[in-house]
């Protein structure tokens, strides 16, 4: 382990995530806000804190390793919410405290989209505006965007990436070049985002609330400027970009990469992963619709309205609203939980456990049946014409019982915490997930609930965002050994 090659790296990077302070400055300066010196000082703190770390190692070279890879990113998204809290702290609106301060940069970063906070028409712009920021930074991962950076300053990216990128197969590249992967795929996600904003601005919102949204829908984060969320706008064209957009967030960004190199749609439609993760958002919309018609929630149109944007916001994990779906009559609430455990594809910005993971537990399952039937028979799980390893699917397995434990353990803490089970496990899930949203006491926020229980979901935020395993190799004794 090259701890003082992670050292410089760590520093690296927090001097150059304090340039993402100079936005919202500007943002309060334009609006004179009064907030400008919470960024200024920020920035200043960051880019200071930084440099002490870099400036002792500065001529160390070595080869960075797989291992030291995990060790930054971990490093990295804990620090990172440390230091993206300092204007959530110094600012006089909203002021916070550590713990919550902490909680929101996190939720922001990691994608979460859970909130402390209330009253945000209120806040000052550049605050607002900063809570966007932080998810789509977090987005497609911000140490994806600095393996574009760090290659120029002689540090090789590619354990970087295997470390940051989700899903169950890391090593595939766009592009032979690891730089060149990554900034393809930030060139994806910023005509996205620009693509997202001006089609919201179209609709009828501000260029402040089209940014700001465009941020979090691209990031599928689910942070707004808005108290009501998207439902403050109560415009079906506002509500039908955001679908399209968080669909499209959702989906493989390499599926998009072809897209563009191909000039072809047709690639899409082959992907077995696409397949069934439209499928899963087609399917608990028709439910959710057809549920809502008969309880007599919602007129026929008006069912239709609402469960197509709450079925695609929850189920990829964004975490917008336009109704209060906890309040939802029959099995829904919790049957859209259960979809968010399924969240985006494997290499885009949604949380969960990866569509690609679901599909090939239903395949191995479908197996295991026809494995009854015909005991000497030989079945291969495929994902379209291409067979699957059982290697593959070992891991698959793997990570899937570990993220049933942690989920567990995690809803235990909770309890201990004295939260009731409806707000625990709803809690646990959401923020694992990194959904944002849960049900009981934080249906609304998580203000209310008490520090430790805010603590262990900051915990839950990592471990979602991280993948769970990213995490908890760091607590392997092998991990440590030479």
């Amino acid at each position: 382990m090259h701890f003082r090659l992670i050292l410089r790296i760590l520093g690296i990077l927090l001097m150059v995530f304090s340039v993402t302070q100079i936005p919202p400055m500007a943002v309060s300066l334009y609006y004179d806000d009064g907030s400008a010196h919470a960024f200024a000082v920020a920035f200043g703190l960051i880019l200071l804190i930084g440099f002490l770390i870099w400036i002792p190692v500065h001529d160390v070279h070595h080869d960075l390793r797989t291992r030291d890879g995990f060790l930054i990113t971990v490093l990295f998204w804990s620090v990172l919410g440390l230091a993206g809290s300092l204007p959530l702290q110094l600012s006089d609106s909203p002021h916070l405290s550590f713990t919550d301060a902490t909680f929101e940069a996190l939720s922001g970063l990691t994608t979460t989209g859970a909130t402390v906070m209330t009253g945000l028409d209120s806040l000052p712009e550049s605050m607002r505006y900063y809570r966007q920021q932080l998810q789509w930074f977090g987005g497609m991962g911000i140490i994806v965007l600095a393996v574009a950076i760090l290659p120029m300053l002689g540090i090789g990216g590619m354990q970087l990436y295997r470390a940051e990128t989700p899903g169950p197969v890391k090593d595939t590249k766009l592009t032979p070049r690891i730089t060149e992967t990554a900034k393809a795929l930030w060139y994806i996600y910023m005509a996205l985002t620009i693509a997202c904003a001006f089609g919201y601005w179209l609709a009828g919102m501000t260029p402040f609330d089209a940014i700001g949204h465009s941020f979090a829908t691209v990031a599928i984060g689910g942070f707004s400027t808005h108290d009501a969320s998207i439902g403050y706008f109560d415009n079906p064209l506002i509500e039908a970009i955001c679908i399209f957009f968080m669909v499209v967030s959702g989906v493989n960004f390499a599926l998009h990469f072809f897209a563009w190199r191909q000039k072809s749609l047709k690639h899409y439609f082959q992907d077995p992963e696409f397949r069934f993760y439209i499928g899963v958002l087609a399917s608990v919309t028709i439910v959710a619709c057809i549920a809502l018609i008969l309880t007599a929630t919602y007129e026929p149109l008006g069912a239709l309205r609402k469960a197509a944007f709450m079925v695609v916001s929850i189920a990829t994990t964004t975490g917008f609203a336009t109704a209060d779906f906890a309040n939802w009559p029959a099995m829904l609430p919790f049957m859209l939980f259960v979809a968010a455990f399924v969240g985006g594809c494997a290499c885009s910005t949604g949380g969960g456990m990866k569509a690609i993971r679901i599909l090939l537990i239903l395949k191995q399952g479908h197996r295991e049946l026809l494995r009854l039937i015909h005991p000497s028979a030989v079945f291969l799980v495929k994902l379209g014409r291409r067979p699957i390893s059982d290697q593959v699917l070992e891991a698959v397995w793997g990570f899937f019982s570990v993220y049933l434990l942690v989920f567990l353990i995690m809803l235990i803490a909770l309890l201990g915490t004295g939260l009731d089970q409806v707000t625990a496990w709803s809690a646990v899930g959401a923020t694992l997930n990194n959904l944002g949203p849960g049900l009981g006491e934080v249906s609304a926020h998580y203000g209310n609930i008490n520090d430790t229980a805010k603590w262990i979901l900051c915990l839950a935020m990592l471990l979602g965002r991280l993948e769970v395993f990213t995490f908890l190799v760091l607590f392997s004794p092998a991990f440590w050994r030479r």
